[in-house]
């Protein structure tokens, strides 16, 4: 990075070493533009081990553990999901490698480092359309750790049983436990968010390794049961062979990407935490690639041993949990798994839209008030009704591949390709038509564009799913076909014709 006399433009180039500036209180920024939480960091203070509990807290869910297990039940061949798996997250590590480092050189979240791409105001349209994703995801994460909630009370308090079901005590199509339950996690995540991402930090660093604890003492458990023996990595009769199991496994890969796009999105609000980019990409290689690996084994060795234990293949570990017969063992399974989802919840679904809400309006919407807006939205779409539709959690996946691909597509070319990693700091925070991301009126039509072309290409083949031939297939890949043209029309935008952008000279400063 380098820097001029005051007032000082800071650029950041792939050679420079990243000296964040401190700028809580640079009267240069624009207060329409910025406030403490979205400017650069003073201190970037995360290491390795605090980006890697990220991920773990990430996969360690129970979304994490139905994910991992559906692999092994695709009638594939052990052997063959195994390698699906590993070219999945190895995509997932290298994206996300790739989505972290201009905001951990820049110190500034994934919002304010799009407007590199989209133009100062511009940046507002990836940041709500990934904030809304976010909203209903983190209520339905929500719903699924009250569920696990709901399996300890019952448990504790057997007369409660009778206000689970919400035929008899239901309001809105959840019972009077589950709302309680909903509630309950509603407020205590709130809690947590509120204290601040040290806090938050301090809890994802818990939640990670507590569900490794709680999953070998699951696996031992039913290993005892049912002996050595019984593992059998195959939960489903091997169907595929030869070529006909290609296409599965590609679909097995497009779903493990599909699973973590949207942390691997805004990854950049955490990746501006850590020390240094060499920190990030071996936490990015520990938690994913390896983590990712040993945890999917563990669930797959964990779910078939289920079988032999209790005569049918279950693949929801708090069901898992419930079916022991130990007061002590279900309260602390299912606790820690409630925990987790809460941790995956956090990271992945309330920090995220607690940016992108407060860049669209900086001094009337603070982070934590971004983050409560969140969570307010996710009450209000009451998320269990959604989970209970198999055809609308269906297409929500795939919409959210089809709306997110096309924002990665477009900042990974702006950044890499048009920009040649190199961004002016300073000007991400003006309004001045001379900045260099005013653009149009503060937009940049080559990435509006670029966004809205592989949005649409990419929700065809969803919306048409079942009507046309082939559009089935196609909508599984959504994400990847919106990241694809996203990224190719931008970087065809940007470089020639109308929209085409400066050429970024490395040592220049303003």
């Amino acid at each position: 990075m380098t820097e001029t006399a005051a007032p000082a433009l800071a650029t950041t180039q792939e050679a420079a070493a990243p000296a964040i500036p401190g700028t809580a209180s640079n009267p240069d920024y624009d207060p329409r533009l910025t406030n403490e939480d979205l400017a650069p960091l003073r201190e970037q203070t995360w290491g390795v081990y605090n980006i890697f509990a990220f991920w773990m807290s990430d996969v360690h869910s129970v979304g994490g553990y139905v994910t991992a297990g559906s692999l092994f039940a695709l009638g594939l061949a052990s052997w063959q999901v195994l390698i699906a798996l590993v070219v999945g997250i190895v995509i997932v590590n290298v994206f996300c490698n790739l989505v972290a480092k201009p905001s951990q050189r820049t110190g500034v979240p994934y919002p304010v480092i799009c407007r590199s791409a989209f133009g100062v105001l511009g940046a507002n349209i990836p940041a709500v359309i990934r904030g809304l994703i976010a909203v209903a995801w983190y209520g339905i994460q929500t719903f699924l750790a009250s569920a696990a909630l709901d399996v300890v009370l019952v448990k504790l308090f057997p007369g409660l049983a009778p206000y689970a079901v919400t035929a008899d005590y239901g309001f809105l199509g959840l019972s009077a436990l589950g709302w309680g339950s909903y509630l309950a996690l509603w407020v205590l995540q709130a809690c947590v968010f509120w204290r601040g991402m040290e806090s938050i930090r301090k809890f994802i660093d818990f939640c990670g390794p507590a569900v490794y604890v709680v999953m070998f003492a699951l696996c031992g458990y039913l290993i005892a049961k049912a002996g050595w023996g019984a593992i059998d990595l195959n939960l489903a009769t091997v169907t595929h062979h030869g070529w006909s199991a290609l296409p599965v496994m590609l679909g097995a890969i497009a779903l493990v990407v599909s699973y973590f796009s949207g942390p691997m999105l805004n990854f950049g609000d955490f990746s501006r935490y850590g020390r240094s980019f060499t920190a990030v990409k071996r936490a990015n290689l520990l938690g994913l690639p390896v983590n990712f690996l040993v945890f999917s084994l563990l669930v797959v060795v964990t779910a078939s041993l289920t079988v032999p234990v209790y005569g049918e293949l279950v693949t929801d570990p708090v069901a898992t949990v419930a079916r022991i017969d130990n007061t002590f063992a279900i309260v602390l399974g299912a606790l820690t798994f409630t925990v987790a989802t809460i941790g995956i919840n956090i990271v992945a679904n309330f920090v995220s839209p607690a940016f992108d809400f407060s860049n669209v309006s900086p001094q009337r919407i603070s982070w934590r008030a971004g983050g409560m807006i969140a969570a307010v939205g996710s009450l209000l779409i009451t998320p269990w009704n959604l989970y209970n539709n198999p055809d609308v959690i269906h297409y929500t996946l795939e919409t959210l591949g089809a709306c997110i691909g096309p924002l990665f597509g477009v900042l990974i070319a702006d950044y890499y390709l048009v920009r040649k990693q190199h961004v002016v700091v300073d000007d991400l925070f003006t309004m001045s038509s001379r900045g260099t991301y005013w653009y149009r009126r503060g937009y940049n039509p080559a990435a509006i564009i670029a966004t809205a072309v592989g949005a649409v290409a990419a929700m065809f083949p969803v919306l048409t799913s079942g009507r046309l031939t082939g559009m089935y297939t196609a909508a599984q890949y959504s994400w990847f076909i919106g990241c694809g043209l996203g990224l190719l029309a931008y970087g065809a935008l940007a470089t020639r014709g109308r929209f085409r952008l400066p050429v970024p000279v490395p040592s220049e400063t303003r």
